[in-house]
């Protein structure tokens, strides 16, 4: 039995995931301690997107691998489709966010340095979900056009063998 390609990949966004939200936890609480007030909008968002995507990852993972006739149900599919597109929509909004409000600033020192590794993670982490989107849609589209189920190979049974 062939391991589904999705399954490593998801492994990949989980760990960039629990990266980006360590990494940012430390501008967060510096920010707070430093500052006495509440770190910015742009870190508390880079804090909620690895959060929503350990959540997001476990039915996005767990729907098509073990629950098969949960996922061939069409509501599923577009639920699923849609839960990728938002997480994936998050992570731009994110990393975008972050460097831009990164770029306005006199920044400098390990929590300077830190910010700037969560933001390249944090674009990183959006290529990944950009990339298992564009294949969870590419294989939802081939599904919808043979009419098959997702995931089923077509067999063809010849008689005489």
């Amino acid at each position: 039995m062939a391991i589904d390609p999705m399954l490593p990949a998801r492994g990949v966004q989980a760990v960039l995931a629990a990266t980006v939200l360590g990494l940012m936890a430390y501008v967060a609480s510096w920010w707070t301690s430093h500052w006495r007030m509440l770190s910015p909008h742009e870190v508390n968002w880079m804090i909620f997107s690895p959060v929503w995507t350990l959540f997001a990852i476990v039915p996005l993972t767990l729907i098509p691998w073990k629950m098969q006739r949960i996922a061939d149900l069409p509501i599923a599919k577009f639920g699923l489709l849609f839960l990728e597109a938002m997480t994936m929509l998050y992570w731009f909004g994110g990393f975008i966010a972050l460097a831009v409000f990164l770029s306005d600033r006199i920044c400098f020192g390990t929590v300077c340095m830190v910010a700037k590794a969560g933001t390249v993670i944090s674009a990183l982490e959006w290529l990944a979900w950009a990339a298992t989107l564009v294949f969870s849609v590419l294989r939802f589209m081939g599904a919808r056009r043979s009419g098959a189920k997702m995931g089923e190979p077509k067999v063809e049974m010849h008689q005489g063998v």
